[in-house]
């Protein structure tokens, strides 16, 4: 678990990072991005940070272009804005939570359906044995017995 000290500096650069790119980046290629999580080392040397976009393909592909050209300018302005000694090198890394999310919510809901036609199937079904499934002792009846006598 990281020290409140990381965490905290960590949270700071999530801030910082999404007010700089809705307010001070105006990169044409940079599309509509989500800052979903900052990971930043024990030592507070490497900060990782999770994004997401909304759109197709080739608005990711833009946005990961436009954030590694500024990310020099990014870096300098949580430089200035911490005010530590040291400033973490930044990594941009786009966030397949919210792909993996909707492909789990997918595979529920096939579930759920299927298990809906089984529930339906199921309604109007009767026992393979009849409505007492189990095996009871015969019984003789009084013409069989005076038969065998």
């Amino acid at each position: 678990m990281a020290s409140p000290r990381v965490r905290k500096i960590a949270d700071r650069i999530k801030v910082i990072v999404a007010e700089m790119l809705e307010r001070r980046i105006k990169d044409p290629r940079l599309g509509f991005v989500t800052v979903t999580d900052v990971r930043l080392t024990g030592d507070a040397q490497q900060a990782t940070i999770f994004y997401t976009v909304f759109g197709d393909e080739d608005e990711l592909v833009g946005t990961a272009a436009a954030l590694e050209s500024a990310k020099g300018l990014i870096r300098s302005e949580v430089g200035k804005q911490l005010g530590t000694r040291q400033v973490p090198t930044l990594d941009f890394i786009h966030d397949a939570l919210p792909e993996t999310a909707r492909h789990l919510d997918e595979v529920l809901a096939r579930a759920k359906e299927q298990d809906e036609k089984v529930a339906a199937a199921r309604a109007g079904a009767d026992w393979a044995a009849g409505d007492d499934p189990y095996k009871k002792p015969r019984e003789i009846e009084d013409d069989e017995a005076d038969d065998e006598a």
